[in-house]
């Protein structure tokens, strides 16, 4: 699939809580838990439970929901690499699941 501009601004507006019990259900049959899961939106985003499910409740699009760009900050921060090595443990980890084999070095 070609990504262009106008497919990231449709994913852009799509909102969050209408994709967030898919993302969960496909990791629930795959055994993973609700823990994990957080445990990795946390880590992107930096949202805490308490916010995570605010902005469900709040029905916001992924722009507003990834305007933190935490990992962006990560990624250009002075422990930049180090960042990208736990990201890609956290990925591999799912990657069963995602089939996100890209990642992998």
């Amino acid at each position: 699939m070609k990504v262009t501009s106008e497919k990231n601004e449709k994913v852009a507006r799509m909102i969050f809580a209408s994709i967030y019990p898919l993302y969960w259900n496909r990791l629930e049959k795959k055994g993973r838990t609700k823990k994990e899961f957080h445990q990795v939106i946390t880590w992107f985003t930096g949202y805490d439970e308490a916010e995570l499910q605010k902005l469900i409740q709040q029905q916001v699009s992924f722009r507003t929901f990834l305007s933190r760009q935490r990992f962006t900050q990560m990624l250009t921060s002075s422990k930049g690499w180090f960042a990208v090595t736990e990201l890609k443990k956290l990925m591999m980890n799912f990657s069963s699941t995602n089939k996100l084999d890209k990642w992998k070095s």
